[in-house]
């Protein structure tokens, strides 16, 4: 990653100090059309706009020592959308892979995606193959890519592969719990967020990561996505460290815990 001017990494190193970094960081990017309409813009003004946005949060994700971050780049109900916008975000997301993914590689950063990508255009599925073959093996950061993703799609998929692999229903009965069933979905390699940051105002998930979301803290930001920088994270961040994760405990037996460790 490149070096944080003086400025943030003073602010970076005060946040470091202040209390536990989320370990996986996810966010439902929305707001790019709103802010582009403000604007008097088309919508596809406000994609591309949003890239920029991208750009500077992956380098201060990996700036402050997070581990995963997950966009929602595309849900399954995307699709939906007027058949020249999908075009255009299709090939805005081409042109970021050609444009991203050498600087990927450079700053350590492990491309992965996640979602029903047999949907995807041939095209687009041969961009991200070579991007995440190029990155495969760097440890800084996981960045992950939900494509034509949806939490709904996830959980019964999930079910759909737990059924062929199970031989008989008493079988299935006996074996399957949580953490057997977190085992099928599409993120099965990844912790569950720590932190879900959603732009643009809404209060709402909209399809994402639903199983995966049970504990994770929520922020979020009015400013639409096209807006918003490392400025607007570090005060996700901050307030993240305020919180006290309980994961259905008291407040006396998380602090009995941590004095354990």
């Amino acid at each position: 990653m490149n070096k944080p001017d003086k400025e943030d990494k003073k602010i970076q190193d005060k946040i470091k100090s202040s209390g536990e970094i989320p370990k996986h960081v996810a966010i439902i990017m929305d707001g790019n059309g709103r802010w582009a309409k403000q604007k008097g813009k088309t919508r596809i003004f406000g994609h591309k706009e949003g890239v920029n946005s991208v750009r500077d949060i992956v380098e201060v994700s990996g700036q402050l020592g997070i581990k995963y971050l997950t966009l929602y780049t595309f849900s399954t109900e995307n699709w939906k959308r007027p058949k020249s916008e999908v075009t255009i975000l299709m090939k805005l997301l081409i042109k970021a892979l050609q444009d991203e993914t050498d600087r990927l590689h450079e700053n350590d950063v492990k491309l992965i995606t996640t979602g029903n990508l047999d949907t995807l255009p041939d095209r687009v599925s041969q961009e991200l193959n070579d991007a995440i073959d190029k990155t495969k093996d760097n440890k800084r950061m996981t960045l992950n890519l939900a494509l034509s993703y949806s939490g709904r799609w996830d959980i019964v998929n999930a079910v759909k592969n737990i059924y062929k692999d199970f031989e008989n229903s008493k079988q299935l009965y006996n074996n399957l719990n949580e953490e057997k069933f977190s085992e099928y979905l599409a993120t099965k390699n990844l912790p569950d967020p720590d932190l879900l940051i959603r732009t643009g105002g809404d209060y709402r998930i909209s399809n994402f990561l639903l199983w995966q979301l049970a504990y994770t803290e929520i922020f979020i930001e009015q400013k639409f996505w096209p807006e918003y920088r490392r400025k607007h994270f570090y005060q996700a961040i901050t307030e993240y460290q305020k919180r006290e994760r309980r994961f259905g405990m008291v407040s006396e037996q998380i602090k009995t815990k941590k004095r354990r460790k």
